[in-house]
C-alpha cells in the first residue's frame, strides 16, 4: 500500500494498492462512508479495498474534507472526491492500470458519492460543480446501501427528528449541502443520483432489507427509475443483511457482491 496525495490539505490522499503481477490492471476507486462527517475515514472501508486488491483490482481508497473539517461540505467534499478520482490519470501513468476500466464503489455516504462520481462528467455547465476541465469517466459504478436520493434522505431525518422530538435534531444531509431543499434546490439536484438519471455507466446496487441507517427503499426507488436508460443497472436487495453487512468481507453479502463486480468488469 501507497498514501499520496493529491493535493495539500491533510485530507486530500488516498491509499493506492495494486494486485500481484504484471497488470494492467482494472481499478476501484473506493469511497467510504459515515454520513460525509469528519469522525469517519477511510479505515472503515480499508477491508474492502484490500480484498478488491486480492480480486486482481488496484484499488484507490480516497479520503476527502467532510463535515467537520475547514472546507469540508458544500462543495469542498464533492470536489475533493472529483479532484481524487482525477488523479488516477497521475497513478496510471507510473503503474499498471487500466484507465479504460476505472469503476467507483462507495458505501452509505460513500455511495452516493460512487453514483455522482459517476454522473459527474455529465452535470450541466451551469453546475457550481462543473468547473473540473476534463472529468475523468468511470467504467462503471457501484453503491452499496447508497444515499441514492438526497431530497428523500433529508425528508426521512426531518421526520424522524420530528416523531423523536429530537433535542439535537440530526440532518446529515442538509449539514452537507448547507440547508434544506427549498434553500438550495440546484444543490440537492446536481448531487442526488436519482436526480441526475440517467448515469450513463453500468451499475450495481446492494442493499439490504433489514437496514436502519438508509431505508432499502432509496435503492429500490431509484433502481425503478434508473430502468429507463440503456446501460445495464444491476439491483441486489438482499433479505438477511443490514447496513454494515455490505462491507463486512467475512459475510456471504460481500461474496456476491464481489461476482456481480467481476461480471460488470467483463461487458
Amino acid at each position: 500500500m501507497e498514501r499520496i496525495y493529491y493535493g495539500k490539505h491533510t485530507e486530500q490522499f488516498g491509499d493506492l494498492r495494486i494486485p500481484e503481477g504484471e497488470g494492467p490492471f482494472p481499478l476501484a476507486v473506493v469511497i467510504h462512508g459515515g454520513f460525509w462527517k469528519k469522525p469517519f475515514g477511510l479505515d472503515i472501508i480499508q477491508d474492502v479495498a484490500e480484498d478488491l486488491t486480492r480480486e486482481g483490482i488496484a484499488t484507490w481508497n480516497i479520503e476527502y474534507r467532510r463535515i467537520g473539517h475547514e472546507g469540508g461540505g458544500w462543495p469542498g467534499t464533492f470536489n475533493d472526491v472529483g479532484r481524487a478520482a482525477d488523479y488516477v490519470r497521475e497513478l496510471a501513468a507510473i503503474h499498471p492500470i487500466d484507465v479504460r476500466r476505472i469503476f467507483s464503489i462507495g458505501h452509505s455516504a460513500g455511495g452516493q458519492l460512487a453514483l455522482w462520481l459517476a454522473a459527474r462528467p455529465f452535470l450541466p455547465a451551469t453546475s457550481e460543480l462543473s468547473h473540473f476541465a476534463e472529468p475523468l469517466s468511470m467504467y462503471g459504478a457501484v453503491s452499496l446501501a447508497g444515499v441514492l436520493d438526497m431530497h428523500l434522505m433529508h425528508e426521512i431525518h426531518d421526520y424522524r427528528n420530528k416523531i423523536t422530538n429530537a433535542q439535537e435534531p440530526m440532518d446529515p444531509v442538509a449539514d452537507l449541502l448547507g440547508g434544506s431543499p427549498d434553500e438550495f434546490p440546484e444543490r440537492y439536484t446536481e448531487t442526488s443520483p436519482f436526480d441526475l438519471i440517467p448515469i450513463d455507466v453500468p451499475q450495481i446496487l446492494v442493499h439490504g432489507a433489514l437496514d436502519v441507517n438508509v431505508p432499502v427503499g432509496i435503492s429500490a426507488q431509484y433502481n425503478q427509475a434508473a430502468k429507463i436508460g440503456y446501460r445495464p443497472i444491476k439491483y441486489l436487495e438482499l433479505p438477511d443483511a443490514e447496513h454494515f453487512m455490505l462491507t463486512d468481507i467475512q459475510t456471504e453479502a460481500w461474496s456476491m457482491i464481489k461476482e456481480e463486480i467481476h461480471e460488470m468488469l467483463s461487458l
